[in-house]
Order: structure tokens, then C-alpha cells, then sequence
């Protein structure tokens, strides 16, 4: 038996991941340095507490037990038992998942933004979990993923190579990096980044890097692979097809009652999409399956502690009765604190069960007078409140018509016409630099004709700015704040394509408009048919006829509203305007609708912000299918230049697409739309979507970030630049095989494989200290150097490298790392960090602070 309570860690409040090894059925603390290693034969608990502001409003922290795929059974029992103990004295407020090797969750992976290791074996008690500036080393990774990179420890042999993934060969100090030739040139760049942190934190930056994207061209680096591994015999074959789950698997979710009756387990299906939140009772417990996917345990803080304890062994017994995969991810959540994954997977969602959602907030925030300075310097605000600025910039408006846009009279500009297209340019200034918004417009009644030449004028008029618009696709009736405000709330959407640009009214003279709103930010208004029964008692109506317009204030509308009204009412009849109240009509009015009639007397809540937290999913389509990867707790950090990515803040999906991916731009909209279609939670289609471009991210997109730097990618190195100017240097190659010349290797004879590892990998290495690797043999790191260098023995004063030319430096010092030649404590001083955390930082930010320092 396992003590528990003796067992229990101290949790550090002021770190946000803890990482915990089952070790002889006890928890083991893991090295920071080591996060991400994770050994076959092992269980671990991993702990993310939330340390930033944003990320802890509505967010919980998150409890993991993780199961090797060789993990014994009483290794399994102990992480289970120490998880629940953990959760209870965490508190109710901890989202406790079970993920097992090779299918975690995109909640886990988030953790490991570099990538997560999978290692042979077990760890023995009297090794550390990585032993940094280790070069006894041969081993075999097997790399693959797309956000989220794995590298799997395989036989070191050609037989576990394939055309379609990356292989890492790494002999301590020389990893080279084998690109398959049908790799795709983002999981390359990514594959690349894990590499370079496996050699940072493993070997201290100190080892030698060498990719090899074309055999042909890199002979030396397959030569140094063939003395490992002997010569490959007959072609490589096709990876084995991963099954990702698509979205539209994921859109099947079941509701589940799970309760005991007598010695019977009885599971009773309650529902399936779109799931309300009122089916779950807070003295019960469900299971909520999402297409054989995930299973969610949702807890009601009113079931008994028996049930709350069975939960996970519920949820492996339901995916046994269903015939599941063993390694189905599981979550289970606590009424009150649920995860934002399972939270869309309902319809609407109140923090507050049985009680009217807490009203205005957003609204109250937006009919505050805006500030524009504040939008900009306040990108949060903007993001919240929908609005880039206050709508004062200049407004161009075409109509397309015949397939060519046809500019629109300003004195028009807010006269829409249901049945026409239309693309709003939004020009404004930004901290001293001018920045496009492009809106198109669709109405309910275009055809699909119009819709295709909406999309193609936008795509010339984007090529006219060189790429720079910010493009939003708005659907009638569902625009955003900032489309309303350009038009200071007199957005008027006429029914038909006629009655707005000069080619002739309607043949009826009488119509009726339906006013919605209460100031320039939310106020539209929509021709509805002309009759008694379109009108509703909450809002004002405009009855206009041959000779008089009525403006119709009904019995639940305010001034503000009245107000609005009546400055529309200038825009849709120069006419005599007459106010009736609702109950005090004159004949007159009625006859113009075409008689009385009932209409709807339920007055309209107002419109509630979301209480949805924004989720961010790297996009890509596979077998003709959307395929998603959620990037949980996300930052700037997680944009890379190859990606599309697709940020849903429930009431606008943006999607931003990478500099080397803007080729994607018509598939990514039509993304958009299918993520839509096929969510869980019945999404509205008409659901804003925004297309923005990376470097020309607008103060809403960036403001739902913690940070965001302007500047990032200014200097930012393509993957061909990090190969050719970094790591795989031509000139530095013969320095890599000469150290391969090292190694003591035996070949079996004739059959062209490498025989066993060498006790030692290379020659000197007795053991694995620090010492044995001096800096002019190690020219490893951010490039490898430039040539044959002798050794520098020890480091030299810092006179010596700052602000020196390449040509000046001593001898042996490799120009494109000086800043490793300084000792720990000259180092320590000058960059106010030491050296492993120096190179634990993203490559940007260390040529940042190498050009700042004199080093670079």
C-alpha cells in the first residue's frame, strides 16, 4: 500500500507546470530542464496552475496523469490515486484528465510548445531524468506532427525511416536532422525547433547540427549516417496514415445520465447536439461522448462523493462497453469550473445556472464615449468591444453589379439592398500608420453568382494595397459593432436590389422598416414586409406611405431607441414624419398594413455579451476533410509563418494566415464556414468571419493575446535561412564529419548495418561532465562554424569578442556564437542570465539580445 497523504508534493504557487515521475510508487519531482521527456515504462502527473491575468479569468488549472505505454499496473493504481488525492486537496476548481502515450490531449501537448519526447525504457534511480552535456549517445528519434511535434525513440536502423516523416540521429555531439522527401516544409521548421531544444537542454548548446532536406546534395551528412547505420538497401515506404479525428466527428456528441440503481450501473442517453445547458442537475453526474473522440465526466456540485470518485473508473468502463480505444482521452470537470472545450460544447452557457445571465457589460462598455487612443493602446479593449477604432476613418462602398464593383454615392453609403453584394473600404490610422479594413457585405437575397464576384473584387482590390486588407465576411443582419458604427447607426437594408442607388423604388409605395438599437454602435435597419404582423412591441418601426411616415414607438422601447429612430426616419422618407404610439393608431395605419392583426408581444432581452473563453486551432484539411489541432493557453509565440490558424472568440472567427501560407486564403474563409457548420454547439452561419494576414493583424485580433510585439517577424529567418545561415553551413559539414571520424564504430559484415553502440560514442567521452567537450570542438549551437577551427582551451575575457569583426576574433572562435567563449560568470553578467536559459530562449530573442550586447 501506497501512503498518499505522506506522499503528496509541495506545490510551488509562483510556477504554472509541475511535473511529477511515479517512481517505486512515489511521486518524483522532474527537472524543469526535462520537461517534455517522458519514459515508456513510467506514469506522470503533470499540474498547469494559470499565472497570468488573462489566462486565469474563467480559466481552472489543470491536473494530468499520463500513462506509458509500457507502464505496469501499480504504476497505473499509484498515478490514479495520487491525481484524485491531488484534486482534492486542490480543490474543486481543477480539471483532472487521463491522457496515455502517443494520444494526449491538445490541452497537454500545449504544455511542450518545442515538442514532447518519448523515451525507451525506464528511468533507473541512480540517473538523473536528462543528464545535460550526456555525448555517450547513439539513438534513433522518430519525429512527426504538425502544431504539436512527437519524437519517439525507435531502432536504430534504415527499417524505421519513411518518405513522409523526420528522423533525428543523434550521436551526442552531432544530431543530424533526415527530412523525409515528401515532408512538408512547416513540419520541417518545426522538426528543426525541436532539435535545437533537445540539443540545448540535453547538451548545453554544445553539439553539432546537420540537416539533410536532399541526400544527393548532402553526401557528407549521409555518409555519417551510413557509418551508423549501414547502407539502405530498397526504397523508403509511405508512412503509416494517421487517423486524425475531423470535425465533423467531433460535432456528435451524446449526453449521458450515469447513476447506480441497486447493484446496477445504469447509463441513460439524455440527448444529442445542440446540447442546452439546463439538462444537467446539480445533484447528478453525466458523461458527455464526443463521436468516440474525448469523453467529458461533467460532476454536479450537488453529487455525492462516491460518484465524484467513480468518475474515472466510469468513463474507462463506458469506453469499454462502447468499444473504444483503450487510450481515449478523458476529462472530467466540476459543476462551476468547467474547461473552455467542453463549455462550447453547448449551446449558450450561464456561469450562473438558473438565473438571467448578468445583462449589459459589453453594451454598457460600448456606449461609453470611445477613445481612440485607448482602442490602440488597449488592443484588450478593442478585442472585447469589436471595434478597431471609433468609425471616423474614410469609407469607400461598391456595389457589385455584373460582376465588377460599381462605386456607390457617399450620400448612400448605409443604403443597402438585400439583394445585392458589397465591399466596404475602411481606411484609418493606427499609431502613425495607415491600416484597411475590407468588409463584404452579402445579402440574404444574392445569388451565388454575386457571392463568387464579391470574393474575386476583393482579391484585385487586396492585390491593388499589396496585400494589406484586413478582410471580414459580414452576413445581413449579423454586423459587427464597427460596420454599424462607420455609418453612425443609419444602416439601412432595403428588401429586393433596388430603391438605394437611383434605379427606381418598388412598385409598392408603402413600406415598413424595423429600427433596432439604441446608438451608432448596434443600430441597423431592416425593410420588413408590410404588415401588421412583422411589428413587435420592444422596438420602433417606420410605416412609410404615399404621403406621411409613421414612426410606431412600441409599448417596450426607450428614448435612446426613439432617438435613433427618428434620425434613421431622415434617411428612408423625406416625408412628413407622425409619431403613433403602440395602442393610439389611427385607421390610417392600419390600412396601410392591410388590416389589424397579432403580433409577438414578448419583449426582447438585451443582447448579452459571450461568457465563451477564445479558443485558437491550427487548420489544415486532410482526405478532403477539416482537421483541427487546438493550441490551449496560446500566445504570439504559437503564430508561425507556415500556419493557418483559426482564433474563435464565439462571436467572430478570425482566421490568420502565415507569410507562406497566404495561398490558403480561399480555402481558409471556406474553413471558416465548415468549422461552423459542423461545431457542436449549432453555430450561427452567419457568424462574422475576418481574414487577417501576418504582419497586418488588426487591434481585435491581437488584443484577445496576453503580448503582442509589432515587431517580431521583422528580422524573422525562414526555415531555408535557419538551415543555410544557422545549422547546416556547407563549410561546417567537414567539421561534423570529422567528428563522426571520431566515433568507435564496428559494422556487422555483409549485411549493412551498423553493429552494436560503442560503449563509448566518441572518443575521450569517460564521461558525461561538463569538461569534456571544450568550445572550439563544440561549434554547435545557433550555426556551426565556419570552418576547421583548432581549440580554444577555456574562455577568454570578453575584450577579446565584443563588438569584434569576424576577422579579428582568436582563433577556433566560431563568429556566430562569441557570446559562448565568455565564462559563466562574464556571461552571468553581462546578459543578466546564464547560459543554459540564454539558450533555452527562442533563436529571435538571442540575436535580439546578441546585437543589443555586442555579440552578434
Amino acid at each position: 500500500m501506497v501512503d498518499i497523504n505522506k506522499s503528496l508534493p509541495v506545490i510551488e504557487r509562483h510556477r504554472d507546470l509541475h511535473v511529477w515521475i511515479i517512481e517505486n510508487l512515489k511521486m518524483a519531482p522532474v527537472p524543469e530542464k526535462a520537461y517534455g521527456n517522458f519514459f515508456e515504462e513510467h506514469c506522470y502527473i503533470i499540474l498547469h496552475v494559470p499565472q497570468s491575468l488573462k489566462a486565469t479569468q474563467g480559466t481552472c488549472s489543470d491536473l494530468h496523469y499520463w500513462v506509458g505505454q509500457e507502464a505496469g499496473t501499480d504504476a497505473q493504481g499509484a498515478a490514479g490515486a495520487f491525481v484524485q488525492h491531488l484534486h482534492e486537496a486542490l480543490g474543486s476548481q481543477t480539471v483532472q484528465h487521463r491522457e496515455v502515450q502517443g494520444h494526449e490531449s491538445d490541452c497537454f501537448r500545449s504544455y511542450f510548445r518545442q515538442g514532447v519526447i518519448y523515451r525507451k525504457g525506464g528511468l533507473a534511480s541512480d540517473l538523473k531524468h536528462v543528464e545535460t552535456n550526456m555525448y555517450n549517445i547513439q539513438r534513433l528519434l522518430h519525429i512527426k506532427g504538425r502544431k504539436h511535434m512527437s519524437a519517439t525513440e525507435v531502432e536504430l536502423s534504415w527499417n524505421s525511416f519513411n518518405k513522409d516523416d523526420i528522423f533525428l540521429l543523434d550521436l551526442g555531439k552531432v544530431m543530424i536532422q533526415w527530412n523525409g522527401p515528401k515532408t512538408g516544409i512547416s513540419e520541417k521548421s518545426r522538426g528543426l525547433a525541436l532539435t535545437c531544444s533537445i540539443r540545448d537542454r540535453e547538451r548545453g548548446g554544445r553539439a553539432q547540427i546537420g540537416v539533410v532536406d536532399d541526400e544527393v546534395k548532402a553526401t557528407d551528412l549521409m555518409q555519417t549516417m551510413e557509418a551508423v547505420l549501414g547502407r539502405r538497401v530498397g526504397n523508403l515506404r509511405a508512412a503509416t496514415p494517421s487517423k486524425s479525428i475531423n470535425q465533423l466527428q467531433k460535432a456528435n456528441v451524446r449526453l449521458y445520465h450515469v447513476y447506480e440503481k441497486g447493484q446496477d450501473l445504469v447509463v441513460q442517453e439524455l440527448a444529442t447536439r445542440p446540447l442546452t445547458q439546463d439538462l444537467l442537475q446539480e445533484e447528478n453526474c453525466y458523461l458527455l461522448d464526443q463521436g468516440g473522440f474525448k469523453i467529458y465526466v461533467w460532476q454536479g456540485h450537488m453529487s455525492s462523493l462516491q460518484e465524484r470518485e467513480a468518475s474515472f473508473s466510469r468513463a474507462v468502463g463506458f469506453i469499454q462497453a462502447k468499444g473504444y480505444p483503450t487510450h481515449t482521452n478523458v476529462e472530467v470537470v466540476n459543476d462551476g469550473a468547467e474547461s473552455a472545450s467542453f463549455l462550447q460544447l453547448f449551446r449558450t452557457w450561464s456561469k450562473e445556472p438558473g438565473r438571467h445571465r448578468r445583462l449589459g457589460g459589453m453594451g454598457q462598455l460600448i456606449q461609453a464615449k470611445l477613445d481612440v487612443g485607448k482602442l490602440h493602446s488597449q488592443p484588450e479593449l478593442a478585442a472585447q468591444l469589436r471595434m478597431v477604432d471609433d468609425g471616423s476613418g474614410k469609407v469607400e462602398v461598391w456595389c457589385i453589379q455584373d460582376s465588377h464593383r460599381q462605386p456607390v454615392d457617399p450620400k448612400r453609403h448605409g443604403q443597402l439592398c438585400a439583394g445585392h453584394c458589397y465591399l466596404v473600404l475602411y481606411t484609418y490610422q493606427k499609431l502613425g500608420h495607415i491600416q484597411y479594413l475590407l468588409y463584404l457585405w452579402q445579402g440574404h437575397r444574392a445569388t451565388a453568382d454575386e457571392m463568387e464576384s464579391l470574393s474575386h473584387n476583393a482579391e484585385e482590390l487586396d492585390l491593388k494595397y499589396g496585400g494589406a486588407l484586413v478582410q471580414e465576411h459580414v452576413t445581413m443582419g449579423s454586423e459587427p459593432p464597427h460596420f454599424l458604427t462607420i455609418f453612425r447607426g443609419q444602416l439601412v437594408v432595403f428588401q429586393g436590389s433596388a430603391g438605394h442607388h437611383g434605379k427606381g423604388q418598388p412598385a409598392s409605395s408603402t413600406r415598413l422598416f424595423h429600427v433596432r438599437g439604441t446608438d451608432s454602435h448596434n443600430t441597423r435597419t431592416m425593410e420588413v414586409p408590410a404588415r401588421a404582423s412583422s411589428l413587435n412591441p420592444s422596438d420602433v418601426f417606420l410605416l412609410v406611405t404615399a404621403g406621411v411616415c409613421y414612426l410606431w414607438f412600441g409599448k417596450g422601447c426607450n428614448g435612446d431607441q426613439r432617438e435613433m429612430a427618428r434620425a434613421v426616419a431622415t434617411v428612408v422618407s423625406g416625408k412628413n414624419e407622425e409619431t403613433v404610439l403602440e395602442g393610439q393608431e389611427p385607421p390610417q395605419f392600419w390600412e396601410a398594413l392591410g388590416g389589424r392583426a397579432p403580433y409577438p408581444i414578448i419583449k426582447r432581452l438585451p443582447e448579452e455579451g459571450s461568457s465563451f473563453q477564445p479558443r485558437l486551432f491550427e487548420c489544415y484539411s486532410q482526405m478532403g476533410c477539416l482537421v483541427l489541432t487546438e493550441v490551449v493557453f496560446f500566445s504570439q509565440e504559437d503564430l508561425d509563418k507556415y500556419d493557418i490558424l483559426l482564433l474563435d472568440t464565439w462571436q467572430e472567427i478570425f482566421l490568420w494566415l502565415g507569410e507562406a501560407a497566404s495561398e490558403w486564403k480561399k480555402e481558409a474563409v471556406a474553413w471558416g464556414r465548415e468549422y461552423l457548420m459542423a461545431h457542436p454547439a449549432g453555430r450561427s452561419l452567419a457568424t462574422p468571419i475576418v481574414l487577417v494576414k501576418q504582419g497586418h493583424e488588426p487591434p481585435t485580433f491581437t488584443g484577445w493575446f496576453f503580448t503582442w510585439d509589432p515587431y517580431k517577424w521583422t528580422n524573422y529567418p525562414s526555415y531555408e535561412e535557419a538551415v543555410d545561415g544557422s545549422l547546416g553551413a556547407a563549410s561546417a559539414i567537414s567539421e561534423i564529419t570529422v567528428e563522426v571520424n571520431n566515433f568507435r564504430l564496428s559494422r556487422w559484415p555483409g549485411n549493412g548495418r551498423a553493429g552494436p553502440p560503442a560503449p563509448q560514442a566518441l572518443t575521450g567521452s569517460r564521461d558525461s561532465s561538463e569538461n569534456e567537450m571544450t568550445p572550439g570542438r563544440e561549434t554547435g549551437g545557433s550555426r556551426t562554424s565556419t570552418g576547421t577551427s583548432s581549440t580554444v582551451n577555456g574562455s577568454l575575457p570578453r575584450e577579446r569578442l565584443m563588438n569584434q569583426a569576424a576577422e579579428d576574433l582568436p582563433e577556433g572562435v566560431d563568429p556566430a556564437r562569441k557570446e559562448f567563449y565568455l565564462s559563466d560568470s562574464d556571461f552571468q553578467d553581462i546578459f543578466g542570465k546564464s547560459k543554459e536559459d540564454f539558450y533555452s530562449m527562442a533563436k529571435w530573442r538571442q540575436q535580439q539580445e546578441k546585437k543589443q550586447l555586442g555579440f552578434f
